[in-house]
């Protein structure tokens, strides 16, 4: 049957007859005054477009894509190696003493100058002090909020160590392909889209996803026990059963199956259990998204409860919960956690004189509600 040059409209946006880069690009220009179905309270009022930025975070999920039937479950200890001072310098960086993370990150740096595990601990406490920076009390709600913004020093360093990380993980996939390179390269890729999504730039984020997704695929593929790439997984899973409405268009556009949420919470779970590098991060974006589009607070709690509990000096994880019990309707867990955020210690001053702030705001917003 021969297709038509111009097959369909989108808000009198024509959708091309080859899917490309070119039509997505078309595609996301549209509306953003119209605020999709979930982006609603329960009054029927919108949220603001900060949350309907989260689309965009979805693009570099649809990299990490991939059918139920495709992935196998994970059955054994997967082969990466992660020395000693690599998990001293995640647990320093959760435990808000990024200078000290920093410090062991050169050393693994120095050490394999060819390998890229320093520089993805490296990037990852760069993006936790970001992300704290970029924080804000909106919606009843503290998150950092997807917006428009230029670069900055932090962002321009972020980049270059994503970049670094995936460009070495490559190198060393032309050599001998292995799940570990294709899963650092996977990852590398995924943190370019992770800060490019907070600055809400559509179109770079969906490159650096088309080739996260390339090589967190073939790293399955060559080793299923990989529990750090259910991460993207379980997110491209949650978000495209979310936001239903937005996936439809994307997988015409893309030719991508539909998520199953169910399945998603599934693949973060495996994530935040049996992940070596994303636990943490696969538990508390699991906290996040039960918060921000379930309204499920009670598995909520459940998903952030072990983040404080294992990291009590966390003052990003200390504001999660504390946002949590709020509402549950626990005022008094609440403020305890946000008296003990206000307390909290981190070593970059930009996070820690932000989220003492915002611990102080939650607050006083509680005391004049009562």
């Amino acid at each position: 049957m021969r297709i038509p040059a111009t097959c369909g409209k989108i808000k009198n946006i024509a959708i091309p007859r080859h899917v490309s880069c070119r039509g997505i690009s078309l595609f996301l220009r549209f509306n953003q005054g119209e605020i999709p179905r979930f982006a609603r309270n329960d009054n029927g009022r919108f949220f603001p477009r900060g949350l309907v930025g989260r689309y965009f975070r979805v693009l570099f999920c649809l990299a990490m894509a991939a059918s139920a039937s495709f992935v196998p479950r994970v059955a054994r200890a997967s082969e990466l190696d992660i020395p000693p001072d690599a998990k001293e310098a995640i647990r320093l960086m959760y435990s808000g003493k990024t200078e000290e993370a920093i410090a062991l990150a050169h050393k693994l740096e120095a050490a394999r100058p060819e390998h890229p595990l320093g520089y993805l601990i490296e990037a990852d406490v760069l993006w936790w002090n970001i992300y704290c920076k970029w924080s804000e009390r909106k919606y009843n709600t503290i998150d950092a909020w997807s917006h428009t913004r230029p670069s900055d020093s932090d962002d321009d360093a972020e980049l270059a160590l994503a970049d670094k990380v995936s460009h070495l993980a490559e190198a060393g996939i032309v050599k001998a392909d292995t799940a570990e390179m294709e899963l650092y390269a996977g990852l590398g890729y995924a943190t370019r889209a992770r800060l490019l999504g907070l600055r809400f730039e559509k179109m770079p984020v969906a490159h650096a996803g088309v080739e996260a997704r390339k090589h967190l695929l073939r790293c399955l593929q060559l080793d299923p026990s990989m529990a750090d790439a259910y991460l993207g997984l379980g997110l491209y899973n949650y978000y495209v059963d979310t936001l239903s409405a937005m996936a439809k268009i994307l997988r015409f556009f893309m030719g991508i199956p539909g998520g199953d949420k169910r399945e998603g919470l599934r693949q973060l779970e495996i994530a935040s259990t049996k992940g070596e590098l994303t636990q943490v991060e696969a538990r508390f974006n699991m906290a996040k998204s039960l918060r921000n589009y379930d309204r499920d607070y009670a598995r909520a709690e459940q998903a952030a409860a072990p983040l404080v509990a294992e990291h009590p000096e966390n003052c990003i994880f200390l504001l999660l919960a504390g946002d949590i019990e709020g509402k549950l309707g626990r005022m008094e867990e609440a403020a305890a956690k946000f008296r003990a955020a206000d307390a909290a210690p981190w070593e970059e001053g930009a996070c820690a004189e932000r989220a003492h702030k915002l611990a102080r705001e939650a607050l006083d917003s509680m005391d004049r509600s009562h």
